[in-house]
Order: C-alpha cells, then structure tokens, then sequence
C-alpha cells in the first residue's frame, strides 16, 4: 500500500536534480556528512516508529553515499542496543568520502560488516542501502542476486531513499529490484517513486527534508508537480442568475452497436460534473434505452456523418470515442467532428483510429490513452510505454500539440509546453470497464464550463481518481456508472457552486 501523507511537498523531481540541491546545500554551508547523519537518523526514527520491537536489523550496503546512510544506521541500532551487522554487497575499500567516513563510524560503534555472500542469511528488518538514484542501466551482480534473495525472503524492507533498482527518474523496474514495505526519501521526491512500478516497489513513503534551507528547496527547478486540493486549478463559482447556456453544451459522439453504454457513460459522467447542456450523438438502437436511463440527455441517433455536422456546430466541446468502434460508421462520424473548431475530447476508439491513420487529430482538446492506446499512438509496445510513462505522456504532448492524460496508476497529464502533472490518488478497485468513459464525460464538462484544457484535464484526473478511493472503501465491485455522483460532490468540496 502506498500511503501519502498529507505532508509530502507537492513537486517532484528528477535524480539530477536532487543531486543539484544536495550539492547546494552543501555548498550553502551543510556538510555532506552532517547530511548522511541527519538521513540515517530520519530513517532509523521511521524504522523504530513502524516496527518498534524488532530488536534486530540486518544492512545491506553498496558501495556509494546511499550505503553510507545504511552504515550510520547501523550505528545508530548497535547504540541503541539492537542486534545488528552490515553485509557489504559492495566492497568496503572501495568506499570513499562521506561513505568511507560513515563505515569506519559503524565499526567504531562495534557494528559487524561482513562480505556478504548468498549463503549470508538475513534476520530482522532489512535495510535496503545498496543502490541510489544514480543507477542508471540494469543491475548488474551481486546485486541482482542480493535484491532476488531480499524478494524472496519474507522478510520486512525498509529502503533508503528508494528501492534499490528503481530507476528514480522514470519507475522503471531496472531488471530487478527491491521490494519494501517503508521507503523513507530525503530533500526531495523524485518523480520515479510515484509512476511506473514506482508506488508498488515503494510500500508506505516517507519523506524528510533533512532540515535543508526552506528557500532553496522551495525554488529549485523540478519536473512534475502532484495534484492535491492545494494546487488544483478551481472551476469559478456561479453567479446567482446563471443559466444553463452560460456552462457549454457539450456533444458526445460514440456507441457503435452494442456499446452504447460506454457513450451513455460518458454523457452522464458531463451532465453530473456540470455541463449546461448534454447531446448525445448515437446509433438509433441505443436511443431509447438512453432516454430511459437519463432523460435530461438530448439524444440523436445517427446513420451517417453529414447528420452529425449539424450537431457539431451547435456544440461547444466534443466527446469523441465512448463506444466508437472502428468501423465505417465509426470512421465517418470521426472524420465528421475532426475538423471542427471546438475543443475536443478523445478516447478509446477516437485514438486507434488515430493512430491507424484514419483521421488527423482535433486542432485543440485532450487526448486520454491508457498505456495500450499511448503505445498505438507512439508507434512502440506497451512495455516501452510503462517503461518510461513520463517520457511517453510528453512524447505524444509534443506529437499532438494536446494535452495527453496518460492513464493508469499514478496518471500522467502533459502539456505541449512541458508542464506535467502526476495524480498519485486512486485504487486498484477502479480496474474496470467504463472507468475511462466517464474520465473523458468529466473532462468534456469542465472545457465546457470554461476552464482551459490543461487545467480542465488536471482537475478532472484527481477528482476522478479521488473518487474511485472514495467509494472502493466498499471493496472489489465498483462500477462505472458508481462514479459522477461522487465526483459531483468532490466538485462541490473543491470548487463550491456559488461564492
């Protein structure tokens, strides 16, 4: 489980980009090994605070500053009156600096180091210090047997700074590594820890800022900013003679044969978030039963495009792929909303059909692929996609000239500029059809009631996922169409209807 404080600062950054502030902060006065001491002690507090009668700690230590903290911890734990030893899995006489001073320090303390070996058994808790956000390629041995045997031990984790393993960057898997329970990271979060398997390897995230300067911190450069009430962007409130023409109409277009409730979906999903008024573009069989399910929806049912123009001109924001398909009727209702000038919104179909070549992507709008469609869309494999979601999500920002919400756990929104934001809400109840429909009805409401399409997608993404948390507290079950009364009270808490 990947908890987050409400404590945790809101940007995150790259591996490069923490080692520049580690750098400052020593340079600003703060010695680097005040600074491994002041780690070690944040992270032998969070172990005692999560297993408080452990009474034994086993440390698996690398070669680099990120053994040095595993090393002072070691200390720590032999002075406090612990059963402790040290196996170095990278040798000791290669340490140097800070690392090389926080070894002699634990040997002082009376702390074993030892070779570590595969026949080394493990006992305690596991203190994760072998590899650090520099590691770049994949683990190589001993490592990668050490991590396997860690795996496989059962054995409670707590890492430092991040799983040994993890690409900090990208929360790539690279080949292997460390499964934890507690990770506790130091100055600042570092992107990887919240995407790809990032929040699975990580377990419960603990963060410390290890008392750097508050100013410099506050203005160092970062790469991706998490969504949280504190930064959403905010829908405006309503005046108190506001009709319905004021907030959009938005015009869904989707529900090919036998998907007409992904459509219907997304409609509903508009209607709850506050779009004024909703129209439903649709085969005629889905019609009716549309009518019955929400009557407050305009439905049309369509045979052909040139019917579908008309609606599109009346409307302010397109939805565009619920249900779709990819069949003649599919491609030429695309192609027929395409070329307008409203913001649009695509999914599901709207983007294989994209990126199959069968239409040119909208002029301006949002694009929401989950890691199959972005991969599709990218012209790679799935995997590759996972690999690297942030460099992927910006990939097809740049591609596009759209904003892209790439979906799954810790979604991603990109914009053309550069600016990315990561939703670390959510829950794996929400693994469901439709979830993803009723994503793009919200987003769709929010463009039509003003807010610009970054801003609408950002919102969107938390109050969606924020929601899914809400209501999975029922357990495995949940349902699309449980979603938009949710989200419509989330709305309400975030961004109140009147002043």
């Amino acid at each position: 489980m990947h908890l987050l404080p409400a404590s945790l600062p809101l940007s995150l950054h790259s591996a490069e980009q923490v080692r520049a502030l580690d750098a400052q902060l020593i340079a600003a006065g703060t010695p680097g090994f005040e600074l491994m001491q002041r780690a070690a002690h944040a992270a032998w507090r969070a172990l005692r605070r999560r297993w408080p009668d452990a009474g034994e700690i086993t440390v698996l230590a690398g070669r680099g500053n990120n053994a040095g903290d595993g090393y002072l911890i070691a200390a720590l734990a032999q002075r406090t009156g612990w059963r402790v030893r040290v196996l170095a899995v990278g040798d000791p006489a290669a340490l140097s600096g800070d690392a090389e001073q926080a070894c002699a320090e634990a040997r002082r303390a009376g702390v074993d180091v030892l070779p570590w070996s595969e026949c080394a058994p493990l006992a305690g808790i596991v203190v994760d210090a072998m590899l650090g956000t520099g590691l770049a390629g994949a683990v190589r041995e001993p490592y990668a047997q050490a991590m396997r045997m860690l795996n496989q031990s059962g054995l409670p984790v707590l890492a430092v700074d991040i799983p040994s393993g993890l690409h900090a960057d990208s929360g790539a898997r690279l080949g292997v590594a460390v499964r934890a329970d507690l990770t506790v990271t130091f100055i600042a979060l570092k992107l990887g820890l919240f995407t790809g398997v990032g929040p699975q390897l990580c377990g419960e995230l603990q963060f410390d800022d290890l008392q750097g300067d508050a100013e410099l911190l506050a203005r160092a450069p970062s790469v991706a900013q998490r969504l949280d009430p504190a930064n959403l962007p905010r829908l405006a409130a309503r005046s108190p003679v506001a009709h319905k023409g004021q907030f959009g109409h938005l015009l869904v277009v989707g529900g090919d044969l036998g998907m007409g409730g992904a459509a219907l979906l997304c409609a509903d999903s508009a209607l709850r978030a506050g779009a004024g008024l909703v129209s439903l573009a649709t085969r005629a069989e889905h019609v009716a039963a549309a009518l019955v399910r929400r009557p407050e929806i305009m439905c049309a049912a369509l045979a052909s495009a040139n019917q579908l123009l008309r609606l599109v001109e009346r409307a302010d924001v397109c939805v565009v792929g619920p249900g779709l398909g990819q069949g003649a009727w599919s491609r030429s209702l695309l192609s027929g909303v395409a070329g307008s000038d409203q913001p649009q919104v695509w999914d599901a179909d709207a983007l294989n059909l994209l990126a199959a070549g069968q239409v040119s992507a909208p002029r301006h709008g949002v694009l929401t692929p989950h890691p199959g469609e972005a991969a599709r869309l990218l012209g790679i494999d799935t995997a590759s996609v996972q690999a690297d979601r942030p460099a992927a999500v910006r990939a097809l920002a740049q591609r596009f000239g759209l904003v892209v919400v790439l979906k799954g756990a810790g979604s991603l929104v990109a914009a053309p500029d550069g600016r990315l934001a990561l939703c670390d809400r959510g829950h794996p109840a929400m693994a469901g059809a439709g979830l993803g429909d009723v994503l793009a009805g919200l987003i769709g409401a929010l463009l039509a009631q003003g807010m610009a399409a970054y801003d609408a997608a950002c919102l969107a993404v938390w109050l969606h996922a924020r929601a899914g948390e809400v209501l999975a507290a029922q357990g495995r079950g949940l349902a699309a169409g449980d979603l938009p009364c949710t989200i419509r009270q989330l709305l309400e808490e975030v961004c109140p209807c009147t002043k």
